[in-house]
């Protein structure tokens, strides 16, 4: 379910919104071979209208699976927002996008949690290993064949017909 909430409900009091997110909500998956997000996002956020725009605050936590990309090794990190913001602005390029009164901070949450993926995962730092000898792919380039005279590249661009 989709992080929703009413703007007009804000014209009253500040709202909480709390509880988890799906990560298949977010579709973060397939993104990155090395990094796949299986489990919910927990969220805890006060919003509150201001003059000129809408400001979120509160916190996320999720944890992301991971592969080393140099050892090859599942790993777990844990990704933790104590105090992530998000302002919503009414006006300019960047304004929010309404439907019906309500507000989706579903892709503001992704953003957030695409920026802070690793660009290189590693199961710990400065880990150097080889993978394990199950896990590597052996790629043997085959014999090449022997040339002979009626086998050469010319004799077969001669065969070629305009």
């Amino acid at each position: 379910m989709p992080l929703l909430f009413n703007v007009r409900h804000l014209e009253k009091k500040n709202l909480e919104l709390g509880g988890e997110i799906p990560a298949i909500e977010l579709e973060l998956d397939g993104l990155d071979e090395c990094i796949h997000v299986t489990l919910p996002i927990k969220c805890k956020l006060q919003v509150q209208l201001l003059k000129d725009g809408i400001l979120v605050e509160g916190w996320l936590q999720t944890t992301l699976d991971c592969e080393c990309v140099h050892c090859l090794r599942p790993f777990t990190r844990e990704l933790d927002w104590p105090s992530w913001r998000c302002f919503l602005s009414f006006e300019g390029e960047d304004k929010v996008k309404m439907t019906n009164d309500y507000v989706d901070l579903t892709p503001c949450v992704r953003e957030d949690i695409l920026l802070a993926f690793p660009q290189h995962p590693l199961c710990e730092p400065g880990c150097n290993r080889l993978p394990p000898a199950s896990t590597r792919e052996v790629k043997l380039m085959p014999d090449p064949a022997p040339v002979t005279a009626s086998s050469s590249v010319w004799a077969e661009l001669s065969k070629l017909k305009f």
